[in-house]
């Protein structure tokens, strides 16, 4: 419950109020200070970054994978513009964010006021919900609406406007005393009705080649033991988005991975794309259908059914036209399997067997595709065999992070879940390069006593190596590991496609990226020999930090159906 002294000011009634929540972190670089002391003071501790821009996709990574509402402070003026890209990568991803922002104080507002900017139309975009504080009076008010808008329907970030003269006022007492506790997500949960769901239930009885494709709504309303539950009663096959992966075991012999535009040569997706084009019946979880889920809107076939379930209403039916199952993933799974209780599955039993070999034949053709890249003993290395060295050591406590570009799609299209809940945390929201480690420390904060390992390619680095000394002096350890090809992968190979040549930025002058990591105190190694790589790996999740540096090979790239042709042609 709130404290009601009526000695405290605003800052300190806020400190109390995030307490309420379950505020255990606030990512914040001590500003506004009157927050971050009184928050200090009464045990929440600051996760001080050292970049601007980095602070929110630390808030970003603890969310997903805490279950908790993250919280990010920030100065007005140029550091509140270096929220916007972390909060719109939240906003896209589904992330719940709080943010509290200093502002001028009151009377300064529209005078030219130091680092005044209008806050409220910066964080219009990239938000759901963005309020400026002006009576004390209102502070819990609007605390519980930021975070019930954060947590609430489809998750995302919320603003909250905090004038540094109202921090420093006296809190007076609310004529309401709160007390619900609102720093968890889902914050409400919700599920189609019993009519919806039973119609559904007995297209998926009847259909001749059902498939499901999850979605990352799958592990935001915690739903992967459900979406288990029902690959397994119901005998249907599971593919999952880019930030989907890990919401099934990727070992289950009806997982069909990861397929969006990764269905170029030596991928999974160029064998398995064959039972989505076969569908008569398409159920899509938690998915925006976007451009990369759905290689460019080509894979759904316009032949099939689709139902989509989703939080979001606006979602359902954006793409693909669907029956519509408005609700939050675990309920709606939970209330599908229990309407499947009531209709005759003969027909997905029977197909079981048929289904599980044909899937065990795409993962077959994957494995003999890749095999010379995966056992590679070249120099520079290769990528894939990185990614299978790392293969060996994962289990399902391990958090998997990738930075955007190439690095996300080595992870997503090289690695295998081994457990339904797993997680591969990616920055598929917005893709913003740089956003790798941060997002790594985040989940680390969210999960100290397991092992988190970053992979990141030298272009993304380069945008956050000053967050080692972040990890180093919050003693967060973290496995980084480094892909140095000194290019701009995907920029050079995009080009390249389209207009046969690329651009002269998309080289690097060599960076020694150990040397940096051991300047900030952070234990480092450069690896040019295959050979060393399972021993660093294993070193790094054992001991950690360490920053794993690997000279990789600068003509490799990821089986992107953007590359196909010019791959095939090869």
């Amino acid at each position: 419950m709130t404290q009601q002294n009526p000695n405290v000011t605003v800052a300190q009634r806020i400190a109390n109020i995030l307490r309420r929540h379950g505020v255990e972190f606030i990512f914040g670089q001590s500003l506004p200070s009157a927050v971050i002391l009184a928050a200090e003071a009464i045990g929440i501790r600051q996760i001080a970054y050292r970049q601007e821009n980095m602070g929110g996709a630390m808030a970003d990574g603890y969310a997903r994978v805490s279950g908790k509402v993250g919280v990010v402070a920030a100065q007005n003026g140029p550091a509140a513009t270096l929220l916007v890209p972390p909060l719109a990568e939240a906003l896209k991803a589904s992330v719940p964010i709080v943010a509290l922002v200093q502002d001028v104080e009151r009377d300064q507002t529209d005078r030219n006021a130091f680092q005044d900017l209008d806050q409220i139309a910066l964080f219009q975009s990239c938000t759901k919900w963005v309020r400026r504080v002006t009576v004390p009076e209102r502070i819990d008010d609007y605390v519980d609406a930021a975070f019930t808008a954060a947590a609430s329907g489809r998750a995302g970030p919320a603003a909250l406007l905090l004038p540094a003269d109202l921090l420093r006022a006296e809190a007076k007492s609310p004529a309401v005393v709160r007390s619900k506790q609102l720093g968890h997500w889902p914050l409400d949960r919700v599920r189609p009705s019993d009519d919806a769901l039973a119609e559904v239930a007995s297209l998926i009885a009847a259909a001749h080649a059902p498939i499901i494709i999850a979605g990352g709504g799958v592990h935001c309303g915690g739903a992967t033991h459900e979406l288990a539950a029902l690959q397994q009663e119901a005998c249907l096959p599971v593919f999952t988005t880019n930030m989907g992966k890990g919401a099934v075991d990727e070992y289950h012999p009806l997982s069909a991975g990861v397929l969006g535009s990764l269905v170029g040569p030596r991928s999974l997706g160029r064998y398995s794309y064959g039972l989505v084009e076969d569908a008569d019946l398409v159920i899509l979880i938690g998915t925006r259908t976007n451009q990369n889920g759905t290689d460019t809107w080509r894979q759904i076939p316009s032949s099939a059914r689709v139902v989509h379930i989703d939080v979001d209403p606006v979602e359902i039916g954006r793409n693909y036209e669907a029956i519509r199952l408005v609700g939050d993933a675990r309920e709606s799974l939970a209330a599908l399997r229990a309407a499947l209780t009531r209709v005759d599955l003969t027909r997905r039993h029977g197909d079981r067997a048929r289904l599980e070999e044909c899937i065990a034949q795409y993962w077959k053709g994957f494995e003999l595709d890749r095999h010379d890249v995966v056992t590679s003993r070249s120099r520079p290395i290769r990528p894939e065999r990185v990614m299978a060295e790392l293969q060996d050591l994962l289990t399902g406590d391990v958090t998997v992070v990738a930075d955007a570009s190439y690095s996300s799609m080595w992870v997503l299209g090289q690695l295998r879940a081994r457990a339904s809940g797993m997680r591969f945390i990616t920055p598929r929201g917005l893709a913003g390069l740089g956003w790798g480690v941060p997002l790594a420390i985040g989940a680390k904060v969210a999960r100290p006593g397991k092992p988190v390992i970053a992979v990141v390619g030298d272009g993304g680095f380069a945008h956050s190596w000053a967050e080692l000394e972040t990890m180093v002096r919050m003693k967060l350890p973290v496995t980084i590991v480094v892909l140095n090809n000194g290019i701009l992968g995907f920029q050079r190979d995009a080009e390249t496609v389209k207009f046969g040549t690329y651009t002269t930025a998309c080289h690097f002058a060599e960076v020694d990226h150990a040397k940096l990591a051991e300047a900030c105190g952070c234990p480092a190694v450069r690896v040019e020999d295959p050979g060393e790589l399972a021993f660093h790996l294993h070193r790094g999740m054992d001991q950690g930090p360490l920053l794993i540096e690997v000279m990789t090979d600068p003509a490799a790239h990821p089986p992107l159906s953007l590359f196909a042709k010019m791959d095939e042609a090869a």
